[in-house]
């Protein structure tokens, strides 16, 4: 006879996938019974009073004191009257592990103030009403790198509630990035700003000698208008050192980036045929001396007057 094959069940499921599957079951149901034993313990802990929380302590009458009257007096020695036995309240002691878990589920007093969330410390986030777990979420997120650079930011941290937010919201305070003060490490916390741009941001404020308007970014290498949009309102421009046009010699404003070197020299040669009332862009552009990018340029500059003669 030719031996029969056996007949595969390829329905079953493997023997270590089933033991494994079992495993995974019972590690989550030990995993939820020690949860739920160590609630059962705190609440245990906090409901327990090994004694009463308040106490009556019972104070024995002072002793009964006399007092001699002294001689020629018409009266007879006098005692005071013993005082009346009293009770005084007071708080019963209990075990350091009762204390201990107490201290931690007893409600904490609620503070509100301004606060920067980049830099406020877990002391105070757990005054602003977070927990020590939720305190130290945020400051491990900041930690990593991570930066709050709007309100909105903040509240889509998954520990900080929408009831909280709302309370807190008012009280958020992240000031604005000086652009004329920010180094390139504070300028790559700006969306869409890479090292590229931050490098080029300073580079060209240092050849402006300053900004004296944000708009003034646009003229950095393909730093768009969508990316100024993007951080606008979290941007802000202190005012810069005055561009000294009518008194700078002809080298020094041959490197302006919105100058060239004939441009430069026009200038000299015009501030020395006119009045210091008559030192403008204006007389320069009508002059030809400017370009009309140049001078469309120039125009958003801080540029100080000419000095009287």
């Amino acid at each position: 006879m030719v031996p029969q094959k056996k007949k595969e069940n390829k329905g079953s499921l493997p023997a270590s996938f089933t033991t494994g599957a079992i495993a995974l079951v019972f590690l989550i149901i030990g995993f939820e019974a020690a949860l739920f034993v160590h609630k059962a313990a705190v609440t245990r802990l906090v409901a327990n009073r090994d004694q009463p929380d308040t106490v009556y302590v019972y104070v024995e009458p002072e002793a009964v004191e006399e007092r001699a009257v002294p001689a020629g007096q018409n009266s007879r020695p006098m005692s005071t009257s013993p005082k009346e036995a009293r009770t005084v309240r007071k708080n019963a002691s209990h075990s350091p592990e009762a204390v201990s878990v107490r201290e931690k589920a007893a409600p904490r007093p609620v503070e509100t103030f301004r606060f920067n969330p980049n830099t406020v410390s877990v002391e105070d986030l757990q005054r602003l009403g977070f927990s020590e777990k939720q305190a130290l979420s945020i400051d491990n997120y900041r930690q990593k790198g991570g930066r709050f650079r709007r309100p909105s930011d903040f509240a889509r941290s998954y520990v900080v509630a929408d009831s909280v937010f709302a309370r807190l919201e008012p009280f958020i305070d992240i000031p604005r990035i000086d652009i004329n003060r920010a180094d390139s490490t504070t300028l790559l916390t700006l969306p869409g700003i890479g090292p590229f741009f931050a490098g080029k941001m300073v580079q060209y404020r240092t050849q402006l000698g300053g900004y004296s308007t944000v708009e003034q970014l646009l003229e950095i290498w393909h730093f768009d208008e969508e990316k100024l949009s993007g951080m606008r309102d979290l941007i802000t421009c202190s005012e810069a050192p005055a561009f000294t046009l009518w008194t700078l010699p002809e080298p020094e404003l041959a490197r302006h980036p919105h100058l060239s070197r004939s441009e430069a020299h026009g200038i000299v040669l015009f501030r020395q045929h006119h009045r210091p009332d008559e030192c403008t862009l204006d007389g320069l552009h009508a002059a030809g001396i400017l370009s009309d990018e140049h001078y469309r340029r120039l125009s958003l500059c801080r540029i100080a007057p000419a000095p009287a003669q």
